[in-house]
């Protein structure tokens, strides 16, 4: 069911709600969270369908927050708010409400999201795109116990962990270290089965992929060895290579579905390491609401701490642009006149002394005898 409310107020909203449940006989309200998503309008339903399919793991209450921009100077100082209120099969699993803010209100959005909010219900913040820098000094950020972000959305995901790393809060999280979820558990698995020291690694993925960053910081402050991040085509994270005593140990996606684990002295077995959805990454945030500790070592750990390797085009480019040494050249004699008589040949000097002699050879080689002196010649 849909109740479309234009220029409306929360109040107006509320009472949307209980006349909607009551219209498809569930007067009850069957959530656990609150689920608010900041988006805008080219990537909403995106959003609004990502976040109603992981209402299905957990029944919410999502009100989407959509801030529209004003073309003239007029609207801009023209507040206004405008609602759609979707209860049943249209929301998913709970409600769904889509606030779309123009003008002024949209400077004020916790204002309107304040008495929405479920009462003694935890409160999950998630910006599908345009983050915050502090999230947690966001006005919708503190109204939070979880703030969800997605560096894969930025401009520049590598600057965007930095922020990231600065501003972090307990309770901070991000969709791009869901992504590596399998991986870490794949990972941590292998090394279970083996019994040798690890040396260095190697992480390869796409160039502007914030989670190959992440899980090459994540192995770096655990295993505390060198991590070299290497730059492949893709897609997303593609190989991890443990260096041991015993042996690589390594993980290769090529595919984006199907891994090889290869482990020193045992057959190579393929494993699932399928890319998940949005919808999927955002359940696995929501199971749990306490601080990432983990998440939160591996963001300190910085991104500028890795040792990066060139791409295998980056290190030809390389090779071409070097110049190339240039051959020694011998000097050729100029030749001798007939005429003019060949120089006598040089005589060879002696040692100084035997003592010197002796000191260049071996001791019981029998010292040289001394030639007679040679005759400085004049002219």
């Amino acid at each position: 069911m849909k109740i479309d409310l234009t220029d409306t107020t929360a109040s107006k909203i509320n009472k949307g709600l209980v006349k909607a449940r009551r219209a498809i006989g569930t007067p009850a309200v069957g959530v656990v969270l609150t689920l608010v998503v900041v988006t805008d309008e080219e990537n909403a339903y995106d959003a609004l369908k990502a976040a109603s399919d992981a209402s299905h793991e957990h029944p919410s209450r999502k009100l989407v927050v959509i801030k529209r921009v004003s073309r003239s100077p007029r609207d801009r100082t023209q507040s206004r708010l405008d609602a759609e209120v979707r209860v049943g099969a249209d929301a998913g699993s709970g409600e769904t409400v889509v606030l779309r803010l123009y003008g002024e209100v949209s400077d004020h959005a916790q204002s309107v999201v304040l008495p929405l909010l479920l009462p003694d219900a935890p409160v999950v913040v998630w910006w599908s795109v345009d983050a915050p820098r502090d999230p947690s000094a966001d006005p919708l950020g503190a109204l939070s116990q979880r703030r969800v972000t997605d560096s894969y959305a930025a401009e520049k995901p590598v600057d965007e962990l930095r922020s990231r790393a600065e501003s972090y809060q307990p309770g901070d999280t991000d969709l791009a270290w869901a992504r590596i979820t399998p991986w870490r558990s794949m990972l941590a698995a292998a090394l279970d089965q083996v019994s040798t020291e690890i040396v260095s690694v190697e992480v390869a993925g796409e160039e502007s992929n914030p989670s190959v960053e992440l899980l090459a910081m994540w192995l770096a402050d655990r295993l505390h060895v060198h991590v070299r991040r290497a730059v492949s085509a893709g897609p997303g994270l593609t190989q991890v290579r443990l260096e041991t005593t015993g042996g690589p140990i390594t993980l290769h996606r090529s595919d984006g579905a199907m891994a090889t684990l290869a482990l020193p002295g045992q057959p190579d077995r393929a494993v699932a390491l399928k890319r998940r959805e949005t919808s999927e990454l955002l359940a696995e945030e929501l199971r749990r609401l306490d601080p990432d500790d983990t998440y939160a070592s591996a963001l300190r750990f910085g991104v500028d701490r890795l040792g990066g390797i060139q791409s295998a085009a980056e290190r030809a480019e390389a090779a071409a642009d070097q110049p190339v040494p240039a051959l020694p050249v011998r000097a050729v004699p100029e030749a001798t006149p007939a005429s003019a008589p060949a120089p006598a040949p040089a005589a060879k000097s002696a040692p100084a002394s035997a003592s010197a002699s002796a000191d260049q050879g071996d001791a019981d080689r029998p010292t040289p005898a001394k030639m007679p002196p040679v005759k400085k010649q004049e002219g």
